[in-house]
């Protein structure tokens, strides 16, 4: 099976973001800082990336909408701050989607595995269209 999700970005004001639309549509959030999220050994992280948001999720019956922060002095342009997240369990048809749509594009992170999941890659395609592909597990 396989989903596409929205996955809205912002810079810095996410979690007032999560919170509001959580308001909105009566669903509680799921929200992991940067700072809670796993670190390789010796790995450090600037102290303003521990409050931003990694990942956020409503659930909205069978969708999701995701969010996150970015880094910061990452790009942000508000208008542009929206990817379609891919989710799915079959590996080999999101490394070929993943492969396709790279050919044209920019490989922002290639596949690799995660400490969420097996497989996580984002990309722009060659019209601009960000996109992201989780492999969940089975």
């Amino acid at each position: 099976m396989v989903k596409v999700n929205a996955y809205l970005n912002f810079d810095g004001n996410c979690r007032d973001a999560v919170e509001y639309y959580s308001k909105v549509f009566g669903v509680p959030a799921q929200i992991m800082t940067f700072g809670e999220a796993p670190m390789d050994k010796g790995e450090e992280m600037p102290e303003a990336m521990k409050s931003r948001i990694m990942h956020a999720n409503l659930v909205l019956g069978e969708n999701q909408l995701m969010f996150s922060d970015t880094m910061p002095g990452m790009d942000f342009i508000v208008g542009n701050n929206i990817s379609l997240s891919i989710n799915g369990t079959d590996a080999e048809a999101m490394t070929a989607w993943f492969t396709a749509l790279a050919a044209d594009g920019t490989v922002q992170m290639p596949l690799a595995p995660t400490f969420w999941g097996p497989m996580y890659g984002m990309l722009v395609d060659r019209f601009g269209i960000c996109w992201q592909f989780n492999l969940e597990t089975a």
